[in-house]
């Protein structure tokens, strides 16, 4: 069933710029838990397939891999033509990832698969969706597909209908598994996201970014036109200072915690200058200078590069939860320094030579309805990069010293 179409901002984003009070706001776990007691969202493909409450997390919901991987020849906006008649014409074999081997996608081409969970949203509420850290940190690019909408990444508010994935392993053929969950949604009522003055308010209260153990006040703060932070690459402090996807490695297996050596599939970067340069296409992980704490009543979001500063496609996966980096004593009063941000990063066309603290990338904060029950971390749920630095995708074991 088709969709009614949004706006083009209509997307999680103010529309404001920075200016004006901020309306709406992003759903929390109890909310979303009531969403999907609803049916709003339902494991509706193949039968009744119920939502694992471990799929929640404090303000987003992790969604899971259909029984069929579709091969197509190229990717494609789910515009007006029905999805199976798309797939009629550019599908050209399919995988069973429900065999208890799965099914291994092949490196540089491209899947469709229809995720377990469909949507039936309220008029006033809509979906953004992000790629997962593991997908992101082991280079599987994805983005989601709602037929009958022209936009990758959103359902609109009142969407009714499935939901599709589209994956294209990028650095490392990987074997995949129905109910492996590769992306994740967040619903929004209105437009979340803080204004830049409203973040300043924030931050006068709270700190949000450190420098080691020092925490950064406004007044050092940088702060966009449109209600974000920008923060720096950190090369300098760090040995290796990143790592670089290897070629023509071996099948990463996608589900199973710690199943590789990451020496066979990684080649550690090194900047003891603080400088390195990055070789057109291959793909990298770094992490930012600043340590960033998200407080409970507030999401965040990394945003792509600005073209302006790089030919450098960043932050695959850059959804942070309510209560990434957050620590509270036994009084409920903030303490720790936060946690540093990874970064999955790829040049184009050129090499690029990046440098300790350059600008790298921008965190744009949503307001929470509400505080979430769990945290991001709290009680191990969600908890696997809550302490990252330099961190691999879970799929790797960690490195060896050297």
């Amino acid at each position: 069933m088709s969709s009614p179409t949004a706006p083009a901002h209509q997307a999680g984003e103010p529309a404001s710029h920075g200016k004006g009070p901020s309306q709406g706001a992003i759903l929390v776990d109890v909310e979303l838990r009531a969403l999907v007691a609803s049916g709003a969202i339902s494991g509706a493909i193949s039968g009744a397939i119920e939502i694992d409450p471990a799929q929640i997390q404090p303000a987003s919901l992790d969604l899971r891999l259909g029984p069929k991987a579709h091969r197509v020849r190229a990717g494609f906006l789910p515009s007006g033509v029905p999805m199976e008649d798309r797939l009629a014409s550019l599908s050209t074999s399919a995988l069973d990832l429900s065999h208890p081997d799965g099914a291994v996608l092949e490196r540089g081409l491209v899947y469709l698969v229809q995720l377990e969970e469909a949507l039936d949203l309220p008029a006033e509420l809509g979906v953004r969706f992000n790629p997962r850290s593991s997908s992101g940190r082991c280079d599987i690019f994805t983005r989601v597909l709602c037929p009958g909408h022209p936009r990758f990444d959103e359902a609109p508010p009142g969407y009714r209908g499935p939901i599709w994935l589209e994956i294209s392993p990028l650095s490392f053929p990987v074997r995949l598994r129905r109910g492996d969950r590769l992306c994740q949604l967040r619903v929004h009522r209105g437009r979340p996201g803080l204004t830049t003055d409203e973040l300043r308010a924030v931050v006068a209260e709270t700190p949000l970014v450190f420098d080691g153990d020092r925490p950064l006040g406004v007044e050092e703060t940088r702060f966009d036109d449109d209600g974000g932070l920008e923060l720096n690459l950190g090369l300098l402090e760090r040995d290796p200072a990143g790592w670089r996807a290897s070629l023509h490695t071996e099948v990463v297996e996608f589900s199973q915690e710690g199943a590789h050596d990451p020496d066979l599939f990684w080649e550690p970067v090194r900047a003891p200058s603080g400088r390195c340069i990055l070789t057109p296409e291959s793909f990298y992980i770094f992490a930012s200078r600043e340590r960033l704490r998200v407080p409970p009543h507030l999401a965040a979001e990394m945003l792509p590069v600005d073209i302006g500063i790089g030919e450098l496609r960043n932050n695959y996966a850059g959804f942070f939860d309510n209560g990434f980096g957050w620590r509270e004593d036994a009084d409920g009063r903030p303490e720790g320094n936060g946690t540093p941000a990874v970064l999955e990063v790829r040049a184009h066309d050129v090499p690029f030579l990046v440098e300790d603290g350059q600008v790298f990338f921008r965190l744009k904060f949503f307001r929470a309805s509400a505080r979430p029950q769990h945290l991001y971390g709290q009680d191990r749920q969600g908890a696997s990069y809550q302490r990252q630095d330099l961190t691999l995708a879970r799929a790797f074991r960690k490195p060896h010293p050297e």
